[in-house]
């Protein structure tokens, strides 16, 4: 069986290398995009992707959580999780089955929330 697949949206290079290491410590493939636009393009060329985790705040023409909204329309099959250090009224507006948690956080938080959005 494959190991999982999940793509990191994130533009600050320090928590990008975080969030990799937890997933790949939990025997996730890591693909990374450091914008929305970035991440489509992915999803795009990775139909393996299953899972999604992203930050609200980035550059680009949409921020994570509009990413989050088209890809649960595009790809209802992969799991997301969105994180923000501020922006937390976002919770509230975010798609169905779309999971949210502020930073800071911890990795098994963010590795079992992936796991259950997948459910």
């Amino acid at each position: 069986m494959m190991p999982p697949t999940v793509l990191i949206v994130e533009d600050q290079l320090l928590l990008l290398m975080h969030v990799q290491f937890v997933f790949e410590d939990a025997g996730y493939v890591v693909i990374q995009a450091d914008s929305a636009d970035e991440a489509l393009l992915a999803l795009d060329r990775h139909p393996e992707i299953g899972a999604i985790f992203t930050d609200v705040a980035m550059p680009g023409s949409i921020d994570g959580a509009a990413l989050a909204a088209r890809v649960r329309q595009s790809h209802p099959h992969v799991s997301i999780v969105v994180t923000s250090g501020e922006q937390f009224h976002v919770a509230e507006h975010l798609p169905v089955g779309v999971r949210f948690v502020p930073k800071p956080y911890a990795g098994h938080d963010i590795i079992r929330m992936i796991g259950q959005s997948a459910a």
